[in-house]
């Protein structure tokens, strides 16, 4: 093959059909300072191209690991509490709600968190559910640090993440069933036709189809702790908390 004194400079002649093997060295009749980068790289491409099939791989070809090596996968966990610490008051007044709490839940789990009153529930799930904040500890919700979020963080994180069943229901005296449950997707910015839809869905799977429009006070106790559970799934949310549901229904109605 001719070989061509000005091979570094004119590559870019080349036109990219030929093969290689019939290809001539001929220099370009342009100026070599006329070859850009990019007519570089287009040469450089149609070369590889040419000789890929020399370095393709099989289909079943996969990388090989150390045989003690495990899963390269890893997921963490939803709600982590380490050393958590929540004092109220101060001096002789001061109380301390939770000592050093450690609390690790994965996803998809189902815990139930029992104890007397007094023990530190309702303080461990506000901190958890971002209603409040602990005085020392670490807390990280799924691998993320947010025991030092401000305000506005916290908000978007209830907003967009949690769903929470009181024990006191927490409806709207004056707003219908359909209504209350919309209230988390108006915060969301869910069209009202959409936010509507979604709120018959929820209501429909707590067995409330038909009872949309009454108010509070023409429902049950256990009829408005289902539209307040509806209420709380109606955003599909990653983590749902209930703080005593049960607490102030009879056991008829705790078992409805």
């Amino acid at each position: 093959r001719e070989q061509c004194p000005h091979f570094g400079q004119c590559r870019a002649a080349f036109r990219p059909h030929d093969h290689p093997a019939h290809r001539k060295w001929t220099p370009s009749l342009r100026s070599p300072r006329r070859h850009t980068a990019a007519s570089r790289r287009n040469h450089w491409l149609d070369r590889r191209n040419t000789y890929r099939h020399r370095i393709r791989r099989p289909r079943s070809w996969r990388p090989r690991r150390c045989r003690h090596q495990g899963s390269l996968s890893w997921t963490p966990p939803l709600i982590e509490l380490s050393g958590i610490t929540k004092f109220y008051g101060v001096g002789e007044a001061q109380v301390r709600a939770l000592d050093g709490l450690d609390l690790q839940i994965m996803h998809g789990e189902f815990v139930a968190v029992m104890g007397p009153s007094g023990s530190g529930k309702s303080t461990a799930m506000n901190i958890v559910g971002y209603l409040d904040m602990p005085t020392e500890g670490r807390y990280t919700f799924d691998g993320v640090p947010v025991e030092t979020a401000s305000r506005e963080q916290r908000t978007l994180l209830r907003r967009n993440f949690v769903g929470f069943v009181f024990q006191g229901y927490n409806l709207l005296a004056q707003s219908s069933a359909l209504e209350n449950v919309e209230l988390p997707l108006i915060y969301r910015g869910v069209a009202p036709a959409d936010r509507r839809k979604l709120a018959r869905g929820a209501l429909a799977r707590v067995g409330m189809s038909g009872r949309e429009e009454h108010l509070p006070s023409q429902l049950s106790g256990g009829q408005q702790q289902r539209v307040a559970i509806a209420r709380a799934i109606v955003t599909n949310p990653l983590l749902l908390l209930a703080d005593e549901p049960t607490g102030n229904l009879d056991t008829e109605r705790a078992n409805e």
